[in-house]
């Protein structure tokens, strides 16, 4: 099984690694739902992390609409992860109807090159998820991120199942929103999933020792993946494989 951790920054992502993470989702602005990250943190954690990196090809928060200009941002960032030696990107695109927006998918798809390609959340939001998880086989996904049309991925569960189900191994279905080591390995026994992605965030306090009561909002600290809560998760993860490789 594998377990993918969605790190905000190349520290997050140095503690995934430690964790014992099988892969790592780089991004920013976690507060955000996930942004691109810069060119130089993608250049810093592909020289310094020894599992799979994958990269979030999403230009600003909000819906899955995208304009011409920031399609071609997006495809501009891709192939720039190419460049950089990343193993992947994880992107979407929905139409005005709530469809996946299949020529500006493939668009995307066909300049990401040999990288694998996932597709995220934005999944989450199509207006019928069969029919979609059809699009993203035929697109050549090889995977795709969902809650299962849930807040999370254990209020979605019964979906997820139903996806992994449809799929039959065409991609992996990787269930993620509030996941944690606590709930992980109940998750892949009720769905079925081999792949599961987590933020193991936690809050670290600004070190400042001067600060500006009127301006708080900018001195909150940091949110960062952590060592061991990924650890946690891994082992959980790693457990409930061992127990299913028993019966």
């Amino acid at each position: 099984m594998m377990l993918e951790i969605a790190a905000n920054s190349v520290a997050s992502a140095l503690a995934a690694q430690e964790g014992g993470a099988g892969r790592v989702e780089l991004c920013t602005a976690l507060e955000l739902g996930g942004l691109t990250p810069s060119h130089a943190q993608i250049a810093l954690v592909r020289e310094r992390l020894r599992i799979p990196l994958v990269v979030l090809i999403r230009p600003r928060a909000g819906d899955f609409l995208y304009s011409e200009l920031e399609c071609e941002t997006m495809r501009r960032d891709i192939e720039a992860c190419g460049a950089l030696g990343c193993d992947g990107v994880v992107l979407g695109v929905l139409d005005a109807n709530g469809e996946v927006d299949m020529p500006r998918c493939r668009t995307l798809i066909a300049a990401a090159g040999t990288m694998g390609v996932t597709f995220h959340r934005a999944f989450d939001l199509a207006r019928d998820p069969s029919s979609s998880l059809d699009d993203l086989i035929a697109l050549g996904c090889e995977r795709v991120l969902t809650s299962g049309a849930q807040a999370s991925a254990v209020d979605g569960a019964t979906l997820i199942r139903e996806l992994v189900t449809q799929a039959a191994g065409r991609l992996a279905v990787m269930p993620g929103a509030g996941i944690t080591a606590q709930n992980i390995a109940a998750l892949a026994a009720a769905t079925g999933a081999r792949e599961f992605h987590a933020s193991a965030k936690h809050h670290l306090p600004s070190a400042m020792r001067h600060r500006r009561a009127l301006l708080s909002d900018m001195e909150s600290g940091e949110l960062r993946s952590d060592a061991e809560q990924v650890r946690a998760m891994a082992t959980a993860l790693a457990t409930a494989a061992q127990r299913a490789t028993r019966f």
